[in-house]
């Protein structure tokens, strides 16, 4: 059966409420059930960890009955395992629905495959309406399931000789007002900012996001790593958002409690030993260089050794853009990673 106009109008809708729901471990989904006729009958989304799922969310809101023979139009295909609730499939079996119209397949091992189980139980089903919205909604969520972590991205700023500071070790401004706004809204786009603590005791950082004096609406949770003790008057503490200090070394151990709590994409914007430490372990998915046209010379390399002892051995990247930002250049690309790695 092909997508009516009115599931149409009510994946759009869905989409809509998607977006109320909080980003996080689980995806924004919305969700519309329909009266066989095309009318609205309920609307959900889901609002976060460990509350119902946007289906049963609209299921909630309807009398037991009053659900047989609807449609649920839903913006990911439903779950289909129980985690802190229980596969949404099985609500949607057990509420009598007669169809279900969704946008993207469910990409977990564990919670895919709730299509099959649908149609295994006599339910209609057609997926892919309005597909490349829904994976624009979610594209962070996607991200973390395919990689087992958040998407990260390091950013610096260089000389066109590639040096980050001058002899003194003095760096404010290297880059003009442009780039720097670039680089405020790039980190209200991320969900954590990470830097040393090197970077903190040198530069003092707000770690915020803003458009000149005032703060964007969104605001990155700020993340110090290293083993040095932050100050109680620095900068750091009056974030909007509780600071996160992790007194190590080890990478991988902090990348992995960030997923777990639920943050999707990673800003480093860490000096050039922070940044390095990413990269060298295998840790970075992209990489902002913003240049300037000025020439520095010295030692104070943008970046410090990544574990490239030869030049067959050097980390590949794939430019996506060019972006002029006033007099300054922003390169924006990823790391081209070999047939057979993750």
């Amino acid at each position: 059966m092909a997508v009516t106009e009115a599931e149409r109008r009510a994946m759009s809708r869905a989409l809509e409420l998607a977006v109320l729901g909080p980003r996080g471990i689980n995806p924004q989904v919305g969700a519309v059930i329909l009266s066989p006729a095309g009318d609205v009958l309920a609307e959900g989304w889901h609002r976060g960890a460990g509350t119902p799922h946007a289906e049963v969310d609209a299921l909630s809101q309807l009398a037991p009955g009053d659900a047989r023979g609807a449609t649920a139009v839903v913006t990911l295909e439903p779950c289909n395992h129980t985690g802190r609730t229980g596969p949404c499939a099985q609500a949607l079996i057990e509420a009598g629905i007669g169809r279900v119209v969704y946008a993207l397949d469910d990409p977990g091992a564990q919670s895919g495959g709730g299509a099959d189980r649908l149609r295994a139980a006599g339910i209609e089903v057609d997926g892919g309406e309005q597909a490349d919205a829904s994976h624009a909604l979610i594209d962070g969520w996607l991200t973390v399931q395919r990689l087992g972590r958040p998407e990260i991205i390091v950013k610096w700023a260089q000389s066109l000789d590639g040096r980050a500071a001058a002899a003194d070790g003095t760096s404010q401004w290297i880059t003009g007002a442009a780039a720097r706004a670039d680089v405020h809204r790039r980190r209200a786009d991320s969900d954590a900012i990470v830097v040393g603590t090197g970077t903190v005791l040198a530069d003092d950082p707000a770690l915020t996001a803003r458009d000149g004096e005032r703060l964007l609406p969104h605001q990155p949770v700020p993340v110090v790593i290293g083993t040095r003790e932050t100050p109680s008057a620095a900068a750091v503490h009056r974030h909007p958002l509780s600071p996160l200090f992790y007194a190590t070394h080890d990478l991988h151990e902090v990348v992995a409690d960030l997923r777990e709590r639920g943050v999707q994409r990673v800003f480093v914007e860490g000096g050039p030993t922070l940044a390095s430490a990413f990269i060298a372990e295998g840790l970075a998915d992209r990489v902002l260089a913003y240049i300037a046209p000025v020439l520095l010379g010295g030692d104070r390399l943008a970046l410090a050794d990544i574990g490239v002892p030869t030049i067959n051995a050097a980390r590949r990247l794939t430019i996506d853009e060019w972006v002029p930002l006033g007099a300054d250049l922003l390169a924006i690309a990823r790391f081209t990673h070999e047939e057979g790695d993750d």
